[in-house]
Formats: structure tokens, C-alpha cells, sequence
């Protein structure tokens, strides 16, 4: 039989384990951001059409910007793929072992 302590100290390398796993998650996300604001400035549209008399259009930015970003986070998607299936199987490894230890306490009680 597991002692409490050693379930204690399982669960708690357990949620370190996913924190890790959420960070990288995370500095993904960074680095997909860093390079859209890097990006940005050549989105913007060219003032040389708006001298023709043709108001620049307004929503050309945002579809520029949509699909640099969506293939920018292609480039990732394979390692956001897995870094997510894996959060949740620690989230859903977390829940267990909570859930066996609260079963436990009940039992003991």
C-alpha cells in the first residue's frame, strides 16, 4: 500500500510535470506572437495606392494578418499537437490520482 506521503510527494511531481509541459505550451504561443509583431510593420498597407485616389482597403489588412498568422502556427502545429494530448493525459492522470486518494480518505474514514 501506497503511504500517503508517497502519494503526496507523486502528485506533486505529477503537477510540476504538467506546469513544464504548459510553459513549453506557452513559449510556443510567445514565439508565434514575437513573430506576428515582427511581421506586422510589412502587413501595412502601401500608401502609394491611396495617392492613385483609391482608399486603402481596411479589411486587407486583417486577412494579411490572418494568414501569415495561421501559417506561422503551422509551422508549430505539429509540437502544439503534442504538448496538448500530453497536458491531457496529465491532467486526466492528476484527476485519478486525486480522485484514488480522495477515495482512500473515505475508506480510512
Amino acid at each position: 500500500m501506497i503511504s500517503s506521503r508517497d502519494r503526496r510527494a507523486r502528485l506533486f511531481q505529477m503537477e510540476e510535470a504538467r506546469r513544464q509541459t504548459q510553459h513549453q505550451l506557452d513559449l510556443i504561443d510567445r514565439h508565434i506572437m514575437r513573430r506576428m509583431t515582427a511581421v506586422i510593420p510589412a502587413l501595412k498597407p502601401k500608401h502609394a495606392a491611396y495617392r492613385r485616389g483609391k482608399p486603402p482597403d481596411p479589411s486587407a489588412f486583417l486577412k494579411r494578418y490572418r494568414s501569415t498568422l495561421a501559417a506561422i502556427t503551422a509551422e508549430r502545429q505539429p509540437e502544439i499537437d503534442v504538448l496538448s494530448r500530453k497536458l491531457a493525459r496529465q491532467d486526466q492522470a492528476i484527476a485519478a490520482l486525486r480522485e484514488r486518494a480522495s477515495s482512500l480518505t473515505d475508506l480510512a474514514a
